[in-house]
């Protein structure tokens, strides 16, 4: 696979990176990664990720632009009220670089679709708003041995993790959050969300994305990063791996 003229120009930035290169760029345009939701921080995510020239973009969400989205769902405009989040986005995602393939899943992912939607692909981002859904998508991502970059945000505060459950040395989603189906997600209509923490977080999550797909610098799984804005601090803390784990540990399942 070689980059046109219009793409080295485009990725200049990217390819004189060393840690990137153009076998870096050239791997993102292989690549094939999967957005799940496209609200606050797939929002930003899937704008840089389109701008990074991933190749092939599928974005999942059942939910429809709202006017108390625009205030940190950057990539919505007002005109976009009422259209399908994942067609709006996507169309979005093309008109952001027509080098890419971004399609659009506009469904709620479940126990009965994940692994068709996971299928043939390279990375997950999930920031979704719905803890079962979080969960489901844990699972088929360590059955399929798919890198998962997994991110929240909530009021002032966000946290981002990438898990490689499979490695005997890495933790699996379920070894941080447990296993428990019916626990309640973070609500942003309720609660509230300063904006920009949206921004902030979908972009690291778009970073973690390309560092799983090109690996440099240091290995960010097994690790969890914790922002607190109100205060500006930002925590890094070793997650390990739990032997009791339904999923990954040692423990028999039941």
């Amino acid at each position: 696979m070689t980059l046109s003229d219009d793409e080295l120009t485009r990725y200049a930035r990217h390819i004189v990176l060393k840690e990137v290169g153009g076998a870096g760029q050239q791997r993102f345009r292989a690549a094939h990664v999967v957005v799940i939701g496209a609200g606050g921080i797939g929002s930003p995510a899937i704008q840089y990720l389109a701008a990074a020239g991933i190749g092939r973009l599928t974005i999942v969400d059942d939910d429809a632009v709202d006017l108390s989205n625009l205030q940190r769902q950057t990539i919505y405009a007002t005109g976009d009220i009422g259209l399908r989040k994942a067609d709006a986005a996507a169309a979005a995602a093309r008109r952001l670089n027509p080098h890419i393939v971004a399609q659009a899943r506009a469904l709620r992912i479940d126990a009965t679709n994940v692994a068709d939607i996971l299928a043939d692909t390279d990375a997950i981002l999930d920031g979704c708003d719905n803890f079962a859904t979080r969960l489901c998508v844990a699972d088929a991502t360590y059955a399929a041995r798919i890198p998962l970059v997994s991110a929240a945000i909530g009021q002032f505060d966000g946290q981002l993790g990438v898990f490689r459950g499979w490695e005997a040395d890495k933790p699996c989603y379920r070894c941080f959050v447990g296993d428990d189906p019916d626990r309640a997600g973070v609500s942003c209509a309720e609660d509230g969300v300063l904006g920009p923490m949206a921004g902030a977080i979908g972009s690291l999550a778009a970073l973690e994305v390309l560092r799983a797909l090109h690996p440099f610098g240091d290995d960010s799984a097994g690790k969890l990063l914790l922002a607190d804005t109100l205060s500006l601090r930002f925590r890094t803390l070793r997650l390990p791996k739990d032997p009791g784990c339904r999923t990954c540990g040692q423990a028999p399942r039941t």
